[in-house]
């Protein structure tokens, strides 16, 4: 038998062992067979509620956990076109992004992610791990370049970055899968043509291009100190406007050898699934768990409740019965 209190034991015992004390007291002193019953039930009563706070179980249930023996590389655009409004009207793109991110680390439990970012540059900013709650942090607070000290962006320059990552992590786990998801609007800002992601497709065994933004644009605020809270950033007198380049992510999602998707907040995300190799049971074995045993505690409860309000509508009624009679005699 194990316990797990849901207050402190020493204030469950504050409550309950005065409660007890009253109780017995009154079982001792109460006149009659039927006084005692009802004392005795009512010590019962208290004895469950401080059964049901101190949560009883058993050691012995067991549930397996669902492992992906995969490796996923996440690459994001963190241009100042990634805050462009015109994800679900007039929010910024990486608001989808988060939420598509977050959808990943779902379908994929037992994976282990790495982040990579770019605009003028590339960084790998979280290295391969499980640790999903560092990758939810780290997404929360991504911010895109600071507008002032931008220079024009390549949507390819992540690809070393991202081949290094890929090659790594198949020469130190051979065994496990790796898929690539890359985030982005495709919009080409560096004079040079985009780098090409061919040399990470003998790596990669999944994923997807997701492509954000819309044909018509998003204006775009001034993400000075990383913050996209500014005005809007200018161009020729109106405000400048991001539009996605649905042709560059399909050559992206070409060379990487997987689909592209383009993204909008009314459809819910499509993630193919992980290789079926490396999705198991086996390797992630049984989780110990408790079998609860706090409803028995809880159902004794309800009964002597029950108990209870039987005795006190009797009670009521009665009274009100030789309340009625003593009305008629006068």
């Amino acid at each position: 038998m194990i316990f797990q209190p849901v207050l402190s034991p020493w204030l469950i015992a504050l409550i309950c062992l005065p409660l007890a004390a009253v109780a017995v007291l009154c079982l001792l002193k109460a006149p009659g067979l039927r006084a005692r019953l009802l004392w005795v039930g009512r010590l019962l009563l208290v004895l469950a509620c401080c059964a049901l706070l101190l949560r009883p179980g058993i050691p012995g249930g067991t549930s397996q956990t669902l492992a992906t023996d995969t490796d996923i590389v996440l690459v994001v655009d963190t241009t100042a076109s990634i805050v462009a409004e015109d994800w679900d009207g007039d929010q910024p793109r990486l608001d989808g992004v988060r939420a598509d991110v977050q959808s990943i680390i779902d379908e994929y439990p037992g994976a282990r992610f790495a982040l990579v970012t770019f605009d003028a540059t590339a960084d790998l900013r979280m290295p391969l791990t499980t640790d999903t709650t560092a990758l939810a942090s780290a997404m929360e607070v991504l911010r895109p370049e600071v507008t002032a000290q931008s220079q024009g962006s390549s949507i390819g320059i992540a690809s070393g970055l991202v081949s290094d990552t890929l090659q790594n992590a198949a020469s130190s786990s051979p065994d496990r899968a790796r898929m690539v998801f890359y985030f982005g609007d495709g919009e080409q800002t560096a004079a040079t043509e985009p780098e090409s992601f061919a040399a990470s497709a003998e790596y990669t065994d999944g994923g997807a291009v997701l492509g954000y933004g819309t044909a018509e644009g998003g204006p775009m605020r001034d993400t000075s100190l990383g913050d996209a809270g500014g005005s809007y950033i200018q161009y020729q007198g109106a405000d400048a406007l991001s539009v996605i380049d649905e042709g560059t992510l399909q050559t992206i999602a070409e060379d990487l050898g997987i689909p592209y998707q383009h993204r909008t907040a009314d459809a819910a995300i499509e993630l193919p699934e992980a290789p079926t190799t490396t999705t198991n049971y086996a390797d992630s074995g049984e989780v110990g768990n408790v079998i609860e045993l706090y409803w028995i505690a809880a159902v004794v409860m309800v009964l002597l409740l029950a108990v209870e309000l039987a005795v006190a509508t009797a009670r009521v009624a009665r009274l009100r019965g030789l309340s009625s009679r003593a009305g008629g005699d006068r």
